[in-house]
């Protein structure tokens, strides 16, 4: 797991909050591929050209910089999504996934889903009272199967970029069942 993933910082006041004694086990931030960026310098590059044929240079100076400000703007977006799992001081794990929050003790089973299956999760097979976080470019998944009569939510589906160190962070008793079938 990497330091960007892994953070011993200290934080206040319950799940996604700052408050003292709560740690961060486990964080990680679903950034857009490394050439989604390129695509769109590529595209920003031909847009200007569009814009600036054969008039002044202020008609590609301005595109140029209203285009990449919009560019790096729509990836950044596309990028905020950020899964972290948190231990609060009372020992009680949670995930925290955008908004959501999920506390360890009502997980009762877990898995890890890999690339070759996701399309099989998030297709046929998927219930629409699930509760998704999934992006294309994330292609492994972790499936929380949930024991909660308060919940309709039969499971959360969590696209990760890294399962095993997610799910040893979260629910590190259920992990090893959990990867047994992963590869």
């Amino acid at each position: 797991m990497s330091d960007s993933q892994r953070a011993d910082s200290v934080n206040p006041q319950g799940p996604g909050d700052d408050s003292p004694g709560t740690r961060i086990i486990y964080r990680e931030r679903q950034w857009v591929p490394w050439y989604w960026w390129l695509g769109m310098a590529f595209l920003v590059a031909l847009l200007t050209a569009q814009f600036g044929l054969n008039r002044d240079d202020l008609w590609i100076y301005i595109p140029a910089l209203v285009l990449s400000v919009l560019a790096v703007w729509i990836l950044l977006s596309l990028s905020s999504t950020v899964i972290t799992v948190e231990e609060d001081e009372d020992g009680t794990r949670w995930l925290i996934a955008g908004q959501a929050n999920l506390p360890h003790d009502v997980v009762s089973r877990s898995l890890a889903v890999p690339a070759t299956a996701k399309r099989n999760a998030m297709g046929r097979q998927l219930d629409p009272a699930a509760f998704v976080v999934s992006h294309g470019w994330v292609h492994e998944m972790v499936m929380l199967v949930l024991d909660d009569p308060e919940d309709p939510t039969p499971y959360w589906l969590i696209g990760s970029r890294d399962p095993e160190a997610l799910l040893r962070a979260f629910v590190p008793d259920q992990a090893d069942d959990a990867l047994a079938d992963f590869s």
